[in-house]
């Protein structure tokens, strides 16, 4: 079969769909619609809210359209086999590692992975042994595990069965030795499996840095809804490798994902993969040129950090947290995607040539927004970062156990029982199993201070944690 990237296969069998005026004797039970008492613009997008009937194929034995459109993401990725996902990059993190390890096998993984890798892992039952992140002083964040680390935790556990990365990270950090880590990895025949949530869009232009699947990572997953086009919980699952068989991911993703699939979502998934495969010099020409001059009227008011990927900026008022700063902002309706105690961070869009966007009008607000900070008392304080001592830490199995609520200080020095997840961005503080220290407890108690939403089973409001009873 001829691939044409101009297609969108799934688009297209929705919209031939509703041109015959389906009468809905099927589920779902609003019957396209007309049964809703929501908003009329909610009801108009319902026809479209379909299930699996004659001519749409079957997300999970697809044959028809949507094997097309996977046929195309596919080529457009050039991966072995590509998957669309319905259930959010979470469900490809659980799939790739439950196709990749069992139950007592050593896996590592980068300390500063997100929640739902070690959720996976949990449930999975794996021994994880956290690797460090360096310090990114650029973006005064966690960065990315180095290379020695890697080469030292491989010696120690050279029977791993995966070693789990994250690139680039939330704050648009990208790995410039990951090809060297694969590399390294693959000696010891190790797979590499890459949570990509946030590049997506790599793909779409060679000035873009490389993505992890052109660095050789075995899976990838990329959340498509971040960076491209398509709706929240719509996300990509690629697989290149000579060490897992994409059929096992497969077999994972029809266990794992639902059995009612939205076709909302699978046609958007279906639109973004037409944008990359599309994006052209110009577009990308068009989009950093705007982008450049956003930049620079920004800075005539705010300090702009400019990471590897150019749809991250993190922006900064001098003596005023992110958090303030998160406040002013959408007092004048301006939305930005996370706050620090440094920063505020913005996730740019990804433009074609034909596209624009209200930058000048973000300018004013933002101004504006600065303007009315300025007049409040700064509350910037040293930030909650943890120094990660032990660059290779091996945790114990997870095993169902007795916990109890300690305090904080009788909490230094025992096992967590549970995750504590500043939120976003959604990496853990403490993972369960892991032994808290006094780093730990200082770093809590500063995120509380600045009103930072943690996420967890937790009494932090009463200064207490879960302990695990040993």
């Amino acid at each position: 079969m001829t691939m044409n990237q101009q297609q969108k296969p799934l688009v297209v069998a929705l919209e031939q769909f509703q041109q015959q005026r389906p009468i809905s004797f099927h589920v779902p039970g609003h019957k396209n619609g007309l049964l809703s008492t929501l908003p009329q613009a909610y009801r108009t997008a319902l026809a479209y809210d379909v299930t699996e009937l004659t001519t749409l194929d079957d997300l999970h034995y697809a044959e028809e359209c949507i094997a097309e459109a996977q046929q195309l993401l596919q080529k457009t990725y050039k991966s072995d086999a590509s998957f669309f996902l319905v259930n959010g990059s979470t469900v490809g993190n659980l799939a790739m590692i439950y196709a990749t390890c069992t139950a007592g096998d050593v896996v590592l993984v980068q300390r500063n992975a997100h929640k739902s890798v070690f959720h996976a892992l949990e449930l999975v039952g794996v021994i994880p042994v956290l690797l460090a992140p360096c310090f990114d002083p650029y973006t005064k964040t966690a960065g990315h595990v180095e290379v020695e680390t890697v080469e030292r935790a491989i010696a120690q556990y050279p029977h791993a069965k995966a070693l789990i990365l994250t690139n680039p990270t939330y704050y648009g950090v990208v790995h410039a030795a990951l090809q060297e880590i694969v590399n390294v990895a693959h000696k010891a025949s190790i797979p590499v499996l890459v949570d990509e949530a946030h590049g997506a869009h790599l793909q779409a232009n060679a000035s873009f840095p490389k993505s992890s699947l052109q660095c050789g990572a075995d899976i990838v997953v990329q959340s498509a809804h971040k960076t491209l086009s398509a709706m929240t919980m719509a996300s990509f699952l690629h697989v290149r490798s000579d060490i897992i068989k994409s059929s096992q991911v497969a077999k994972y993703l029809r266990m794992l994902q639902s059995s009612s699939p939205s076709y909302m979502l699978l046609a958007s998934l279906d639109d973004a993969r037409h944008v990359v495969a599309n994006y052209t010099d110009d577009d990308f020409a068009h989009m950093m040129q705007l982008r450049a001059r956003f930049i620079e009227a920004l800075q005539r008011t705010v300090d702009v950090i400019t990471p590897a990927d150019p749809l991250k900026l993190c922006v900064r008022v001098v003596g005023y947290s992110g958090f303030q700063l998160k406040e002013a902002l959408e007092a004048q309706h301006v939305f930005i995607e996370l706050a620090d105690n440094e920063q505020v961070l913005l996730v740019l869009p990804l433009l074609t040539k034909d596209q624009h966007y209200p930058y000048d009008e973000a300018v004013e607000k933002i101004e504006r927004a600065v303007n009315v900070l300025q007049q409040q008392t700064p509350q910037h304080t040293e930030a909650p970062m943890l120094d990660y001592t032990d660059e290779v830490t091996a945790l114990d199995t997870y095993e169902e156990g007795q916990c109890t609520l300690a305090t904080f200080s009788e909490a230094i020095g025992r096992k967590s029982a549970e995750y504590i997840v500043p939120y976003p961005p959604g990496i853990p503080l403490l993972v369960k199993g892991e032994r808290i220290t006094t780093k730990h407890i200082e770093a809590i108690e500063r995120y509380v201070a600045l009103q930072c939403s943690i996420q967890g089973e937790h009494r932090i409001e009463q200064q207490r944690l879960y302990i695990m009873e040993e």
